[in-house]
């Protein structure tokens, strides 16, 4: 009897020992995979430009279709340039007029300088040659802003691409009129494009500003994208019902922006993606950042 009771005492502890090992094994596994990689799900926002006149007037020309690549600098759209032309003439002849009546009342106000030691003129005269030349350089001066600003007025019936990009929308066509900063175009950002995408709070702490990812899509074919961490929302929220994760949708999660280059523009608005984040690295990023 008591080798019996001895043998099972000897398997209750050796069954205790097993599972023990076995808690801490997956304890263990469980910390290994979490320090060296999080994988996180979301999606592809490009940035949208509304693309806009600084001025106002009618249309003339749009040079794009939806769906056309746009390389940067290129010409978009053109506004009716008579109405500027018109303004930047008159503009140069008003300036024109006051420089030459500058130069007469230069002469003028000199002649009776000259004049003024022999008695030729009185003292009210003088002054009041002083007076209309200083009034001809401060009118000069206001011509020489419009002028610039009839120049300004002109270049901006011109729109040129900011960056590279796809035409989303063509919202206007040649013959409307539209006010300033009226939209004519909405232009999607070729490239760097962001990420959006949540994670838990447990895992908050693991990611950090600048944190390399990786991007994975869907495609077959598709290589994998490099980017960085640019943004970490310091609000948190609902879990988003279009997000995957591997806890509860009702569990609050935190928004992540992740800049990545899309050489190939492959990368597409609203395009599920992958995001692996490698987190075995933090401290030692950390330990240099400070």
């Amino acid at each position: 009897m008591n080798n019996l009771m001895k043998r099972l005492l000897l398997g209750l502890i050796i069954i205790a020992l097993l599972a023990s090992f076995l808690v801490l094994f997956y304890s263990l596994s469980k910390r290994n995979r979490r320090s060296s990689e999080l994988t996180l799900y979301g999606n592809v926002d490009v940035r949208q430009v509304d693309i806009g006149f600084r001025v106002q007037g009618q249309v003339s020309n749009l040079y794009f279709e939806e769906g056309d690549f746009v390389p940067k600098g290129s010409l978009m759209a053109i506004l009716d340039q008579t109405p500027y032309d018109n303004e930047l003439a008159q503009a140069k002849a008003n300036l024109e007029t006051i420089k030459a009546n500058m130069e007469n009342a230069v002469k003028l106000l000199k002649r009776r300088q000259d004049l003024i030691g022999i008695g030729g003129v009185s003292k009210e005269d003088l002054d009041n040659s002083a007076a209309s030349y200083d009034e001809l350089k401060g009118s000069f001066s206001a011509a020489e802003a419009a002028l610039a600003i009839a120049q300004d007025n002109l270049r901006f019936t011109k729109v040129y691409a900011p960056t590279d990009g796809i035409i989303l929308t063509r919202i206007r066509e040649p013959g409307t009129v539209v006010r300033v900063a009226d939209p004519v175009y909405t232009l999607s950002v070729s490239s760097p494009v962001w990420i959006r995408a949540f994670v838990d709070e447990p895992e908050l702490g693991d990611v950090y500003f600048g944190m390399e990812a990786e991007v994975l899509t869907d495609t077959p074919d598709a290589p994998n994208y490099k980017g960085k961490v640019g943004f970490i929302s310091p609000i948190a929220e609902f879990t988003p019902k279009t997000v995957q994760t591997a806890s509860l949708r009702t569990d609050l999660v935190y928004r992540l922006r992740i800049y990545v280059d899309n050489p190939d523009r492959r990368l597409k608005q609203g395009m599920p993606v992958t995001v692996r984040l490698k987190i075995g690295e933090r401290d030692e990023r950390r330990v240099h950042d400070y």
